[in-house]
């Protein structure tokens, strides 16, 4: 197993890719995000607003706008954990930003035999694994260029982007079963 490092390490990935970053989220929820006060804000039921001229989806919007794709499919349980509704909320902002984002069913990620990980894809190349403790918090990444596990990612996106469904229709039936 590759030693960890620190996600900062890795970051450079987000502007150095050439054609696609492609991302599975399988938690239920995340540290980072129940210690932020949009997240509490969420939970209170109040409106946030996020600042998208913030240099991260200036970025976004740049790489979509060169042709450059930034795709997530996100595992969600029936019913969502908090940690996922907020991600259901979030997701407006990453989409606005270029981003496509899709939801997939836990059952249907047990029933296609994806893994509970998470991971970053760039450009079917390099595979960035994360690592986390048991509250959700990020130890850090494992990055590969292996193209057994490559490979191994590739189908797993496939298979999760075949089946997962938009972000919007996705939204709009979980909300209206909440």
């Amino acid at each position: 197993m590759a030693d960890l490092i620190a996600f900062s390490e890795v970051a450079h990935y987000f502007d150095d890719f050439e054609h696609t970053a492609w991302r599975l989220e399988s938690r239920r929820g995340y540290a980072g995000d129940r210690q932020s006060a949009e997240y509490q804000q969420f939970l209170r039921g109040e409106p946030s607003d996020e600042d998208l001229t913030d240099p991260y989806y200036v970025a976004r919007r740049e790489q979509a706008s060169a042709g450059k794709r930034f795709e997530r499919v996100r595992i969600v349980d029936d019913p969502p954990t908090e940690g996922q509704l907020y991600l259901l909320h979030r997701a407006q902002f990453n989409i606005s930003a270029g981003e496509d984002i899709r939801n997939l069913h836990r059952s249907d990620a047990v029933r296609l035999g994806l893994p509970d990980s998470d991971f970053w894809l760039f450009d079917s190349r390099t595979l960035v694994t994360f690592r986390f403790d048991a509250e959700d918090h990020i130890l850090g990444v494992q990055v590969s260029e292996d193209p057994e596990e490559v490979v191994r990612a590739c189908q797993i996106r496939d298979a999760a982007w075949h089946y997962a469904i938009r972000h919007a229709q996705f939204k709009a039936q979980v909300l209206s079963r909440v």
